[in-house]
């Protein structure tokens, strides 16, 4: 290869440049690396340098051949260039240079970094053009023949190319000195990389990740969505073009240090060869269902090599698809085991272990070896992973894992279809633990399957694809339908069965994380807020006097006082639960505070109760007024009092758990900020006010939002984004950058991990009123004009930001937080009440997302367990979505009121994203399941996992018996012994209804007794004193004539289920049996 400038950044220690050159030489790296070359000599002498005294290295002429060469290899490795025609002779005192005056000019600066380094001289010997060079080289040789006894060593399978190195080869033969071959060497001066080795693989790994991300594979669902022709070498000139101009693979590297590794390969057809010496023919692909795709290529930055491989299936069958899920583990096992201190053998071992206990019968068509060092080489000699290979492993060094299964056959009649090989390859750096720097481009299932609708039988031309995958590798459906029931049924079964293989999978998966205490136990309430030590007055004199002997409110100190046997005591605001007021007929009016007990329900013991153990405590009071105004100014001053310091102490505690984000570094000169003006913000900043809108900037480690006013500021950190979104306008008002965080941050006073920035594109409120107007108003058509040129500018401004930021994440300095803006699909959106409103909910390629309605929705499928599809098959209209998250500690997601129309769409969206789906008629209590399932994981686990919920399963054996009938009755049809025994049994079966306005209640009442209640109490103390006597069915009669009067019937009765929540009306006596009633609990 050519010289080329260097992409180190030139600094004016330790790099020296020559006059009227762009080229320097790094003088600290020369150094440290001639340190190390004669540190290796000298230490492996006898075993792989052969016991020479003179090492002799040239390297032949510029070539447009791609080749790797040792010679060049260690100039390069050396000086930072390749360095064409210039032979290096290394001898204890000397290093000798034979080259020309150009390259002299260059070397110069040498001199000095050797002697200090090494303690050797640099000798150059200038050859002119019309020279051969035979006075320079026997120059050379009589240095070495100083020497007594020498012996030279030499790249003896390097062929001599050009005058100069003929002359130097044939002048060492004809020395009379003894020649030893001393070709192994490079493979472990070269095997450990340093820091900035490290950076230029990392770098061509990259590029090389990007080209397959960004280039290769929407080139090939363009080809395979629109059925185009086009031949393998015609894909692989467009793929060299990409990997040789960086930028069109949107990575931003000098495409004057970059170079391809090798030709790009593809393959299809039948027609496969995995060694890396392999190259792509001039066929057509071939990805009529179900076939094959192999793509493999490799990129060079700075004369380092990285390389990748990937392959696709279209339509896949079983053989196919089981093939390929060993080789991903395979692959996955042989990365796991590249780390310092293991042998290269037991890197092979553990993928032939996984193929031999998955697919014994695939152990023959196992690639050989499963990669080989990689570097300055791109198969580094010595460091081939097989079985036989007990070299150690260590830190710094560089692997091309590549693992394949050869010629694996298929039962399909089509002859092309017969024959396919699978290939993965990854390059990966040993540190303390693999990092596999290609992972920018995906291998996972669901990033390379392709599924096709076939419409018709074999003879019909026209099979369009009913799955295509996008860019992200997300498969989108497209709105055509089946033209006949057989295919209906066809595809049906070929998505039971994918979810068959995803239940085994997840069952698995959910017992190896069981297994392994990844879940821990108990329900998903939030902990109860620990209260910190409440005093409202430090010592008596404090108090207020008393006014009259009525309740006070302190606003300053936050207290209440309440006149209790004729004293003011004081009450803190926090201590106070609930505070209500009522009215009789004689206008009478009763106050009733409920406190804070510890030890009841919603108040677990906090610090204060385990510090005054043994105390009594006031669980309630109540008083009697006949002044309601004063009652009405009372309750009204207690509750906001209590808000603002719930309030108060809601922020404290949030600030509290929040994680110290990293500063935000400002763009300088060097790189302005990317900006997006007039944006408004959610959640939106508090205080009083006119809202105002601010501008986003992207700066150098994060975004920045800012309005006009100095304390609104929201910093977003690069590192804290989970996920990016950006919508465009359609069928909303708005156009939206969403970012979803890893931790919670604060907007003004709230605690968020969601910020989202959006323009309002259409004014959401029109003006009605007046006649109609006609379609053709001239001011209407001109109106509606501006709001299309108002949505195509805003959605450009948004659209030049994102991809402006995209290319900024695009960098190497981002590659670790695979940040990119992701759209929502819109096709596959469906509407569904997540939590109180109806929403339009979307998935993107990673999540499942509704930015229109706050709160919002953002859920990562990564995250996901399993789906269940509630109220599903009894001919309703809608139904409910639950999702099971991987962390049973969280509480399960409901999508309530999905149309039905929108069933189908559903699992097939699931199943192309791999989340296994289950179907029930009716909701369960999932609160109750998990904590079933974190009691005991092995029982879980030993009655077959999720299985449970396979309603196919379980219907198939009891499908003609009643009791497969009993599992759901509407409600008004329900018998009394249910509606009144419904909500005492404790079973999986709930109604979502019942649970909310059981937790709402809670919330409202929190253990403080109602005034239904009370009554309950003094009927059951009447009846123990034999007051009562009378059957449940009198006395309802009797309740039943007080409400409606003697003169009139009652309405006729109507049975209601155990979800009806109806109040009966206020009992008319003895809620309180004196001027204040205090109740005390017992002593704890």
């Amino acid at each position: 290869m050519a010289e080329r400038q260097s992409g180190s950044v030139q600094a004016s220690n330790g790099k020296a440049a020559s006059a009227g050159t762009a080229y320097n030489i790094d003088l600290n790296s020369f150094s440290m690396r001639l340190k190390n070359f004669y540190s290796h000599w000298n230490e492996h002498k006898s075993d792989l340098w052969g016991y020479v005294d003179v090492i002799a290295i040239a390297t032949p002429p510029p070539s447009e051949d791609l080749r790797y060469l040792k010679s060049s290899a260690l100039s390069t490795w050396l000086l930072g260039y390749e360095f064409p025609e210039t032979i290096m002779v290394f001898m204890k005192k000397q290093l000798h240079f034979l080259c020309s005056q150009k390259k002299a000019s260059l070397l110069e600066v040498l001199k000095t970094s050797a002697k200090e380094a090494v303690g050797v001289d640099v000798v150059i010997h200038v050859k002119v053009k019309t020279d051969d060079g035979s006075t320079q080289m026997d120059a050379i040789f009589r240095a070495i023949q100083a020497q007594s006894t020498p012996t030279i060593g030499h790249l003896a399978k390097e062929a001599p190319e050009g005058k100069l190195l003929d002359t130097w080869s044939e002048k060492l033969k004809n020395s009379g000195i003894e020649l030893r071959d001393i070709t192994y060497w490079s493979s472990d001066l070269f095997s450990i990389k340093d820091s900035v080795e490290l950076t230029n693989v990392k770098k061509a790994a990259f590029l090389t990740a990007s080209v397959m991300k960004n280039v290769v594979v929407p080139n090939l669902e363009n080809v395979i969505d629109e059925e185009k022709k086009v031949t393998h070498s015609s894909l692989m000139d467009d793929t060299e073009k990409a990997i040789v101009d960086p930028t069109k693979a949107k990575v931003r590297l000098r495409a004057e240090n970059v170079d391809i590794c090798y030709p790009p390969i593809f393959q299809s057809g039948g027609k496969f060869d995995l060694r890396p010496s392999a190259s792509s023919n001039d066929d057509y692909l071939h990805y009529d269902p179900p076939s094959v795709i192999i793509c493999a290529i490799g990129s060079r930055y700075n004369s380092y090599c990285s390389n990748l491989a990937r392959t696709f299936l279209i339509d896949a069958n079983a053989q196919q698809s089981k093939a390929y899920g060993v080789l991903l583990k395979a692959h996955e096992a042989a990365a796991s085991a590249l780390r310092p201190g293991n042998k290269i053998s037991d890197v092979y071992q553990a993928a032939l272990s996984v193929v031999e206990k998955d697919a014994p019968d695939l152990v023959t068509k196992l690639t050989k070896s499963a990669g080989t060092g990689i570097g300055l080489e791109f198969r580094e000699s010595g460091l081939t992973i097989n079985a036989k290979n007990d070299r150690i492993l260590k830190q710094g060094m560089v692997f091309n894992v590549s693992l394949g299964f050869q010629n694996l056959q298929s039962p399909e009649d089509k002859p092309k279809n017969q024959e396919f090989s699978l290939l993965l390859a990854d390059t990966i750096v040993i540190g303390e633990k693999p990092e596999v720097v290609t992972s920018l481009s995906s291998k996972a299932v669901k990033d390379i399957a392709y599924s096709f609708n076939e419409e018709g039988d074999d003879n019909e031309e026209d099979g369009r694809p009913k799955v295509k995958a996008d860019t992200h590798g997300l498969e989108t459906l497209s709105k055509t339908t089946l033209r006949s029931d057989n295919q209906e049924i066809s595809k049906e079964e070929l998505r039971r069965q994918h979810q068959a293989e995803l239940a085994r999978q997840k069952n698995e998966e959910t017992a190896r994380r069981l297994a392994g205490g990844g879940s821990g136990s108990g329900d998903n309430r939030a902990a109860s807020r620990t209260s910190t030590d409440l005093i409202a007055y430090k010592n008596v004199n404090e108090v207020p006097p008393p006014r009259d002997c009525m309740i006070q409110i302190d606003q300053k100190n936050e207290a209440i006082l309440l006149p209790i046997y004729g004293s003011m005591v004081p009450f803190h605001v926090a201590t106070v639960r609930t505070v209500t007021s009522q009215q009789d007929t004689n206008r009478t009016c009763y106050i009733r505070i409920i406190f804070n007990v510890p030890g009841t329900a919603f108040n677990p013991h906090d610090a204060n109760t385990l510090k005054f153990q043994g105390s009594i405590y006031l669980k309630e009071v109540s008083f009697r007024s006949k002044d309601p105004r004063h009652i009405s100014e009372v309750v009204q001053g207690i509750k906001t009092l209590r808000r603002q310091v719930v309030a108060r102490e809601s922020e404290r505690a949030e600030r509290a758990t929040l994680v110290t984000q990293e500063k935000l570094q400002l763009a300088g000169n060097k790189f302005k900020p990317i900006k997006l003006f007039d944006l408004w913000i959610r959640p939106v900043f508090g205080g009083r006010g006119r809202k105002m809108p601010g501008s986003l900037e992207a700066h150098v480690n994060g975004f920045r939002y800012s309005t006009s006013r100095p304390d609104e500021r929201v910093d977003v950190m690069y590192g804290n984004i989970k996920h990016a979104f950006f919508q465009p306008v359609e069928n909303e008002m708005i156009t939206l950058v969403h970012f979803h965080l890893h931790n919670h941050i604060m907007v003004g006073t709230k605690k968020t991990k969601d910020v989202q920035f959006y323009v309002e594109v259409m004014d959401v409120v029109q003006t009605l009123g007046g006649g109609k107007r006609s379609a053709y108003d001239p001011d209407e058509i001109e109106e509606e004009q501006r709001e299309r040129d108002r949505k195509n500018k805003v959605n450009m401004d948004f659209q030049s930001f994102v991809n402006r930021v995209n290319d900024l994440w695009g960098q190497p300095q981002f590659s670790g937080l695979d940040l990119e803006f992701d759209q929502p699909l819109r096709e596959l959106g469906f509407h569904g009440v997540p939590y109180k409103s109806s929403a339009f909910i979307v998935p993107t390629s990673s999540c499942l997302v509704e930015l229109i309605e706050n709160p919002f929705l953002v859920i990562t499928l990564a995250e996901i367990e399993i789906v269940n599809l509630e109220r599903v098959g009894l001919g309703q209209k809608n139904f409910d979505l639950t999702i099971v998250f991987k962390d049973f500690k969280r509480d399960v997601l409901r999508i309530d009121s999905i149309p039905s129309t929108s069933l189908d769409g559903i699992k097939e969206w699931l199943n192309t994203t791999d989340i296994k789906y289950y179907e029930s008629r009716l909701n369960l209590n999932w609160r109750q399941i998990l904590k079933t399932i974190t009691d005991d994981p092995q029982s879980f686990i030993d009655d077959g996992g999720w299985e449970f919920l396979n309603m196919e399963a379980s219907d198939s054996d009891s499908e003609q018996s009643e009791e497969s009938d009993q599992g759901y009755e509407p409600s008004d049809v329900q018998s009394e012994s249910e509606s009144l025994s419904g909500s005492d049994s404790e079973s999986l079966v709930e109604s979502e209804d019942d649970e909310d306005d059981d937790e709402e209640d809670d919330e409202e009442e929190e253990e403080g007794k109602t005034w239904e209640e009370l009554e309950r109490e003094a009927s059951n103390a009447d009846r123990e004193k034999g007051g009562e006597s009378d059957s449940e069915e009198e006395r309802n009669r009797r309740k039943t004539k007080t409400a409606f009067g003697k003169g009139r019937a009652p309405p006729p009765v109507r049975r209601a289920s155990a979800s009806s929540s109806a109040k009966r009306p206020l009992p008319s006596s003895r809620p309180f049996s004196g001027s204040s009633s205090i109740k005390r609990p017992k002593n704890r």
